[in-house]
């Protein structure tokens, strides 16, 4: 039997839907491909995964798509790990590096600038990992998953791109959702669910495997990273997506 190729963003965050796809079970029918964010964006693009946790940036660039799973990375307060970092205020920044493991976080800074800050600094695209080096003097940069979370310790100023949207908004924002670029079947879709619902019933026990001292991990997935993608986040959804096909 063909396995069912699963394309997954290889961040803390995504631990809880995670856990419970590394059983045999599910390893049995399925292979699950890590990379970061944008890499596992082209995947799905290309065909290479049949589904995966993609930004919500590349919903408006597929002909069709459908969302498989009720789980989510969104955000309902601070998300903590998607900011833009900075040695002044936002308002004194000349120049903004984007981070390149990104699309949605790029794109929201990039609406945020224009609708809610009202600033035009120059928009460098980061290359590699380096550009974190230049942030400094008036030049920040938006940086995403848990080099953000390092990132923290860092900077001065810290400006969170889900709490600036929510208060742009009133609404959650949501990164990424579950997507297959064909119909799956309404059976797999409930036993993707169930493997994505799994981790949540074992949030201490994945915080504490991760033994990582930067962040309060279980903070991190109770409060700063919330998963069901609700009406609400729905909501964001398209309200983000208008923004982007304006």
């Amino acid at each position: 039997m063909k396995k069912i190729k699963v394309g997954a963003v290889s961040y803390l965050n995504t631990k809880p839907m995670m856990y419970g796809m590394q059983n045999d079970a599910f390893l049995q029918e399925h292979e699950l491909v890590p990379d970061y964010p944008s890499k596992v964006a082209e995947m799905l693009k290309t065909g290479a995964v049949d589904v995966a946790l993609v930004p919500v940036a590349l919903l408006k660039e597929l002909p069709e798509y459908f969302i498989v799973s009720d789980y989510c990375i969104g955000a309902e307060h601070e998300v903590a790990s998607v900011c833009l970092f900075s040695e002044v205020p936002v308002n004194q920044l000349t120049a903004v590096y984007l981070d390149y493991q990104s699309r949605t976080s790029v794109a929201l800074a990039k609406i945020l600038m224009k609708e809610f800050w009202g600033i035009n600094p120059e928009i460098i695209n980061a290359q590699d990992e380096s550009y974190r080096t230049k942030i400094a003097g008036t030049t920040g940069a938006v940086v995403i998953g848990d080099r953000a979370l390092e990132q923290r310790r860092l900077s001065t100023y810290i400006y969170d791109l889900a709490s600036e949207w929510q208060a742009m908004t009133h609404l959650p924002f949501v990164f990424a959702v579950w997507v297959s670029i064909k119909p799956m079947s309404n059976e797999w879709i409930s036993r993707f669910n169930a493997a994505n619902a799994e981790g949540f019933l074992h949030i201490d026990e994945i915080a504490e495997a991760q033994k990582y001292p930067v962040y309060d991990l279980k903070k991190y997935y109770t409060h700063n990273i919330s998963y069901l993608l609700n009406d609400e986040k729905r909501k964001g959804m398209e309200k983000f997506l208008a923004f982007l096909n304006a």
